[in-house]
């Protein structure tokens, strides 16, 4: 189960931040360092194979992990382009870096990440 920020602030956790609308986004950003944001939906087969290595890279790396259901936050999603789910946004020092979409191994993502995170 995810948590949110209770205090206002985004602060990197263990665990994906479920986040609803481009503010809540925009504070995670702007809160850390690294943020990787999985754009996904519950109907997606894919990103349910996704949902595991994002929990794992949540967990294991620098990274804050946010999470953005598509149906929920369909201008969120339309802001960034999101063309297909899963589409994963990664941003470094308050700036987009990377778009990767589709599935993708952890091994891979967890390498972009680190590349990053120094």
């Amino acid at each position: 189960m995810a948590t949110e920020p209770s205090d206002g602030h985004a602060a990197a956790t263990d665990e994906p931040i479920y986040v609803d609308g481009e503010e809540a986004l925009d504070q995670i950003v702007a809160g850390n360092d690294v943020v990787l944001a999985d754009f996904y939906a519950d109907w997606c087969g894919p990103c349910q194979m996704l949902e595991p290595v994002v929990e794992s890279l949540a967990e294991e790396t620098e990274a804050a992990v946010a999470k953005v259901d598509v149906d929920a936050n369909q201008m969120l999603a339309n802001a960034y382009g999101v063309r297909g789910v899963p589409t994963l946004v990664l941003f470094a020092d308050g700036e987009q870096v990377e778009e990767i979409v589709g599935v993708q191994g952890e091994d891979q993502l967890r390498s972009l990440i680190e590349r990053y995170a120094n």
